[in-house]
């Protein structure tokens, strides 16, 4: 699918769907986890994942933002695709320099947020990516924070949404349009 705030239909995405392992009860009991190594491993499949992300937010894009860790990897090749810069969101106390920064909650605790404060110009229009969105509070944390930093987020795009926790939902109700390229229901 294209298009601003376009989400996975299940079927267009189905190659991708089937180059991504799932590993039961990882990291604990219940939770089916999805493991992209698998997909990263196949060259078409990562050329098709890189190609069919740049083609969820139409733009333009003058950046695009990469959550910490793994969304480090299709940040990079999305913006080398659009033809744009990287800014790096990262865990608190990784990046040298002034930063800014921003708490948010986790299920058990607080967690932190920062990227450099000179990393964004103001107005900027920020293309945010990771590699899934389960609840959404580290990318709701990561709008916050490139708001706060003056730019604008003109979408938010995750190769794996995992719809039954919601994520996808929260962040389009902050006003930010979400585009997913495949959905695996339970978690």
């Amino acid at each position: 699918m294209t298009g601003a705030g376009r989400r996975a239909d299940g079927a267009s995405n189905a190659d991708l769907a089937g180059l991504i392992r799932t590993i039961p009860d990882f990291p604990k009991p219940g939770i089916q986890f999805r493991d992209i190594t698998t997909l990263l491993l196949d060259g078409r499949g990562l050329a098709a994942t890189i190609a069919r992300l740049a083609a969820l937010h139409p733009g333009p894009v003058d950046v695009v933002a990469a959550i910490e860790a793994r969304g480090f990897i299709f940040g990079a090749a999305l913006a080398r695709e659009l033809g744009t810069g990287l800014v790096l969101i990262r865990k608190d106390g990784k990046l040298p320099g002034a930063t800014v920064a921003v708490d948010y909650a986790l299920e058990y605790g607080e967690d932190r947020i920062e990227l450099h404060e000179d990393a964004l110009l103001p107005g900027a229009r920020v293309l945010l990516v990771d590699d899934l969105v389960a609840t959404g509070g580290t990318a709701l944390a990561a709008v916050r924070l490139i708001r706060r930093a003056g730019a604008e987020v003109i979408g938010a795009s995750f190769v794996i949404d995992l719809p039954d926790l919601g994520g996808a939902d929260r962040i389009e109700a902050d006003g930010v349009p979400v585009g997913t390229l495949v959905a695996f229901l339970g978690h």
